[in-house]
């Protein structure tokens, strides 16, 4: 059994930072990607962030290239989020998830849907006030 659990959420000025981690437990013995996800009152789930875990490749969202950064510490099964230069509009409740299928090589990877991944966090909310 495989376990997602986010920390780290919050409620922050426009401007202002937040860290969100993401613990995996369980027995993993394959594993793609890992990825953010997050979805605000109304819309539509968006990827956020995606880590492959055999190369390190990572891919954001256009919406938060150059202020969000994806990483993991593998010896701690831990995945990070870090979110800079926050705006209202980053408002949602963000979830981690977890592509657990044999990994992609590189050349033919597409960029990742929700439906790619099996296994997801409870959430933790993130609130940005202007």
């Amino acid at each position: 059994q495989v376990h997602l659990v986010e920390s780290g959420g919050g409620s922050v000025q426009a401007g202002g930072s937040l860290r969100l981690s993401c613990a995996v437990s369980g027995d993993i013995y394959v594993s793609n990607c890992m990825g953010w996800f997050r979805q605000a009152p109304g819309k539509e789930r968006e990827g956020v962030a995606y880590i492959y875990t055999s190369d390190g490749g990572i891919y954001y969202a256009d919406s938060v290239k150059g202020r969000f950064t994806i990483s993991q510490d593998n010896a701690k099964k831990t995945m990070y989020l870090q979110m800079n230069s926050l705006k209202p509009e980053d408002t949602a409740m963000y979830y981690c998830a977890a592509d657990l299928n044999p990994p992609v090589p590189a050349p033919i990877r597409v960029r990742p849907s929700a439906e790619d991944f099996g296994y997801w966090g409870q959430g933790t909310q993130v609130t940005v006030s202007p």
